[in-house]
């Protein structure tokens, strides 16, 4: 397939026009190849050189990432940036961006899936961002404690940053999105669940959910944006019969 074939099939599946005006990422291909037929697609969180690297080893034609390299300002082709576009044009592999919409995508995205690993019965949409909501929230299919919770959703048995068990001791509620959404507790507190799952954690907000008695778990800005990129690529696989591979470069954080 084409770079402009499958930019059609992504805009597609992830409903990306929906998010055109509250996304600060440039969103699709940010850059294209010399036209090349795309027969391999290395699918990853982070635009960065280690993933380009591995991404070439694996003889990947296109970059599917959930963290590009342009955020809604201009920037200078110099330093490390440039050395990432000159990797990306010298070996003639494209980059593929989705931001918000991989956030909030039915099924295949990163919210969707953590609200899947934890049981969330027929959730319902989330967590305000930009005038979108884009996390998931709802009843668990079984009530879980925080121990159990954790494991549901780490990805390779990554511990997470943080966990916070300050509210019920069974939590039958939850609410979830991935990646920096700390804040966001205040929405979680004000819908009264009882367990709120994000990526990272914030000092700022601990003790609003201490004294609100809402438990709290940041499984990583990181490990808790893999399973966007991992469920597209399985489509990928289902829908195209296109090879791909997952380039795992996990941060820590």
């Amino acid at each position: 397939m084409t770079t402009k074939e499958l930019d059609g099939y992504f805009k597609k599946l992830l409903d990306m026009e929906r998010y055109a005006t509250c996304d600060s990422s440039l969103n699709g291909i940010q850059v294209d190849n010399d036209g090349a037929a795309i027969r391999k697609i290395a699918f990853a969180v982070d635009a960065a050189q280690e993933t380009f690297r591995r991404a070439k080893a694996a003889g990947a034609d296109l970059v599917f990432v959930h963290h590009g390299l342009f955020w809604g300002r201009p920037l200078a082709v110099s330093g490390i940036h440039r050395e990432r576009l000159a990797f990306l044009l010298a070996n003639n592999i494209a980059l593929y961006a989705c931001h918000l919409p991989l956030d909030a995508a039915l099924e295949v995205g990163n919210n969707a899936v953590l609200a899947g690993l934890l049981g969330i019965e027929q959730p319902v949409p989330f967590g305000e961002y930009h005038g979108k909501k884009i996390g998931y929230k709802g009843n668990l299919a079984k009530p879980l404690r925080m121990d159990e919770a954790v494991k549901k959703i780490a990805f390779m048995d990554r511990e997470p940053i943080a966990v916070y068990a300050f509210g019920k001791g069974l939590c039958e509620t939850a609410a979830v999105i991935s990646g920096g959404a700390a804040p966001e507790v205040i929405q979680a507190i004000d819908e009264g669940v009882d367990l709120y799952v994000t990526g990272e954690a914030s000092h700022s907000f601990y003790y609003m959910a201490l004294e609100a008695k809402i438990n709290v778990i940041a499984g990583g800005h990181y490990n808790t944006e893999v399973y966007g990129v991992r469920a597209v690529m399985e489509r990928v696989k289902a829908d195209l019969g296109m090879d791909a591979e997952f380039i795992d470069v996990p941060t820590g954080l």
